[in-house]
């Protein structure tokens, strides 16, 4: 795994991840301009007019490709997927997975693209203007926001994933299943000592036993009567959880398939029009297990678990 220091690649494991007792520490996105419908910003809504690079691996990338789908954007955002394995040169355009727009074999060469000398991860999603040819974001959870909001009579309106009366509790759901466990996943496995690692382990299992607890009373979903993107964040990381972080970032207290709340949620999510085909298993395991040499040094993909849900 590497970066770009002014604009050149480095291939070298970064150690700038990190805090002094050993946790890791997530980079946040540097591009974050927003699409907006009432004209304030320079990138209004328009069909043709933004192209989504993502991952199939990546949680990150995965919520924003479903709140596509479900706002019915397919023909408005054009998307295109970077190859699954990532190793020298971090993600790839390779294996059949091409670059649209530029022909480009990195996704690094996109950011050097909108900044010469960019310092940094690079990471997708990444949401291109082929108008002004810049990035708009490499946040996901504010483009799933202009998805959801912002594109108007182009989007479906059968899904409104952040309603006005329900607000404020999503965002504590948000602010609550973040940092514990959409990235509590990967704090225990780039933990860089035991502490840090234990640490995580315990946030993130008590996290998740308060969502098991919280759906325990009948309710379909974690907010009101319909869904929110409060759960397609929580579906992103659990979706991956047996599969992936149970083995591979020892977050192995217990699997999802023994939170049968969590579970039956998992597939209520995933029983969504469209959100079956935003997910591919195979990918994910292989990025998982595939890249990260430091944890997998041979790279062997397990070809378990059973996940029946799966079909």
């Amino acid at each position: 795994m590497g970066q770009l220091h002014n604009g050149d690649w480095v291939d070298r494991r970064v150690d700038a991840g990190k805090d002094e007792e050993g946790r890791f520490v997530r980079q946040q996105a540097q591009f974050r301009r927003w699409i907006r419908a009432d004209g304030s910003t320079p990138f209004a809504p328009e069909a043709g007019r933004y192209h989504l690079y993502l991952a199939t691996a990546c949680p990150w990338c995965h919520r924003t490709d479903m709140v596509r789908s479900l706002k019915g954007l397919q023909d408005v955002v054009s998307v295109s997927y970077v190859a699954p394995l990532m190793r020298q040169g971090g993600w790839r355009f390779a294996d059949g997975h091409d670059d649209p727009l530029f022909g480009y074999d990195f996704a690094h060469q996109l950011y050097t693209r909108a900044d010469p000398e960019y310092t940094g991860r690079v990471t997708v999603p990444v949401l291109w203007d082929k108008k002004t040819d810049q990035p708009v974001s490499n946040e996901s959870s504010e483009i799933l926001r202009m998805f959801d909001h912002e594109f108007g009579a182009l989007a479906a309106d059968t899904y409104d994933l952040y309603p006005a009366a329900h607000r404020a509790e999503i965002d504590r759901w948000n602010h609550r299943i973040y940092e514990p466990l959409n990235n509590g996943v990967y704090k225990c496995g780039f933990a860089h000592t035991q502490a840090a690692y234990e640490e995580a382990f315990e946030e993130l299992f008590a996290t998740l036993d308060a969502v098991e607890a919280h759906l325990a009373d009948g309710r379909t979903w974690l907010v009101g009567g319909q869904v929110t993107e409060a759960d397609i964040r929580l579906f992103a990381t659990t979706v991956r959880f047996d599969a992936v972080y149970v083995g591979h970032f020892k977050c192995n207290r217990n699997r999802i398939a023994d939170m049968p709340h969590i579970q039956a949620h998992l597939e209520r999510v995933l029983a969504l029009p469209g959100l079956r085909d935003t997910l591919h298993m195979d990918e994910i395991k292989l990025h998982y297990y595939g890249s990260h040499e430091s944890l997998n040094p041979k790279g062997i993909v397990p070809k378990g678990p059973s996940l029946p849900w799966l079909g």
